[in-house]
C-alpha cells in the first residue's frame, strides 16, 4: 500500500528523541515533512539528516516544519541529535507501526538475505493532515529540494 497526493496523511503518537510525546495533530495549521530513515548513525541517514537540519531556515520561509521517523529507540535518536546538533523531532517508530501505515516498511535484501526495514522515503503534509506529495525510494540527497520544490 502506497499513500498519494490527496490521501489523508496516517495519524501517529511517537516519542521523540527527548522522550516527549509527537503526534500528527501537534502540526495542525502547519506543513509538515516527514521523512523515513532506516537507522539513526548510518552514512545515508546522517547525509539526509544533516541536510533537513541545514535547510531548517528555508523550511521555516516555506512554512514547512520537520520530523525524521525511524525504528530506533529515544536513546539512539537522541545520540544522534547531539552528534550533529540536529535540532528538529527524530521519532521513534519502534514497532514499526506508523512506518507500516505509511507504506514504508517493507521487504529489503542484502546480499541475498532478506529481511524487513525501512524505505527511506518521504512526505510532504499539507496543514489539513492531506499529503501534498510522497516520494518512495528518495535519495537522501532529494529529500531537502524535493520538499522545498513541494
Amino acid at each position: 500500500m502506497t499513500l498519494n497526493p490527496g490521501d489523508k496523511a496516517p495519524a501517529f503518537e511517537l516519542l521523540d528523541q527527548e522522550g516527549q510525546t509527537v503526534s500528527l495533530a501537534d502540526f495542525k495549521g502547519d506543513r509538515l515533512l516527514i521523512y523515513f530513515y532506516p537507522k539513526a548513525n548510518t552514512p545515508g541517514c546522517t547525509v539526509q539528516s544533516c541536510a533537513v537540519s541545514e535547510a531548517q531556515a528555508d523550511f521555516a520561509e516555506a512554512g514547512i516544519r520537520t520530523v525524521g521517523i525511524s525504528p530506533d529507540k529515544p536513546a539512539a535518536q537522541k545520540t544522534f541529535d547531539d552528534q550533529y546538533s540536529l535540532g528538529f523531532p527524530l521519532l521513534c517508530d519502534t514497532d514499526h507501526s506508523v512506518a507500516e501505515a505509511f507504506g514504508v516498511w517493507t521487504e529489503k535484501s542484502m546480499y541475498g538475505k532478506k529481511y524487513m526495514g525501512i524505505l527511506r522515503s518521504s512526505f510532504l503534509i499539507d496543514a489539513k493532515g492531506v499529503i501534498e506529495k510522497a516520494w518512495y525510494k528518495v535519495s537522501p540527497k532529494d529529500t531537502v529540494p524535493n520538499a522545498l520544490a513541494g
